[in-house]
């Protein structure tokens, strides 16, 4: 029982400050999901059925360029293949969850992924850590996408800088973890991917997707070259 309430102390002190960080750019999908002409209930049900800050700001960013259904679609599965990689690492974290491993599995994203992560290294398997987490990243989002598509116009994002919110947050949380080539190895691939994409295409919403799924490569050939060293 002691150690269910200290697991549950820390999730919640280490999950707050980037739920925070979540809320502000959960805000931003739903001024920007009414911007597009969602309903209060479609931007609230996105975010509850879906739950995935990527896959719905890439939509809402879609649809406001005028790209078709079938576009969206594919452009998101593309995007979100990444959680079959985070499902994968989290498995034997969450095996002593058995029953719940189809719920915790919906709540698989990069925010639960980093932060599981650290604490499988530390403590082993900890179900009860993702789950406090997961929990508390899925109700922020969803109480800031109801306020933010609740206000609609009446706040833009860019301009307040609600947009950047997590994705430095989200930052400060990866660079403690960038050590060994392999990693470091896949952030400057994505670099300068990146980087080169943007300046051939500008602006172009494949540039993410195409990043994500040819960095990773130069992360895997030097972590096998230095296994092999």
């Amino acid at each position: 029982m002691i150690q269910k309430k200290e697991t549950i102390k820390t999730a919640c002190m280490e999950a707050l400050p980037l739920a925070l960080a979540i809320a502000t750019y959960g805000l931003s999908y739903g001024v920007l999901a009414t911007q597009v002409k969602f309903s209060l209930l479609t931007a609230v049900s996105m975010s509850v059925f879906v739950f995935s800050g990527s896959a719905q700001l890439v939509t809402v960013a879609m649809l406001a360029g005028g790209a078709s259904l079938i576009s969206v679609l594919l452009t998101v599965i593309l995007l979100n293949l990444r959680n079959l990689l985070y499902g994968a690492a989290l498995a034997e974290g969450l095996a002593p969850a058995k029953k719940w491993t189809a719920l915790l599995a919906f709540g698989i994203s990069d925010e639960p992924f980093v932060l599981a992560t650290s604490r499988f290294k530390k403590v082993g398997p900890d179900p009860l850590y993702f789950a406090i987490v997961t929990g508390m990243f899925y109700i922020a989002w969803i109480l800031a996408a109801f306020f933010g598509a609740l206000i609609g116009n009446q706040l833009d994002p860019q301009k307040w800088g609600l947009d950047l919110a997590f994705p430095v947050t989200f930052a400060a949380l990866l660079v403690p973890g960038l050590k060994g080539k392999p990693v470091i190895g896949t952030v400057l691939a994505a670099t300068v991917i990146a980087m080169v994409l943007e300046y051939l295409k500008p602006g172009n919403e494949l540039t993410i997707i195409i990043t994500g799924l040819l960095a990773p490569l130069v992360g895997l050939y030097l972590h096998r070259r230095t296994n092999h060293a």
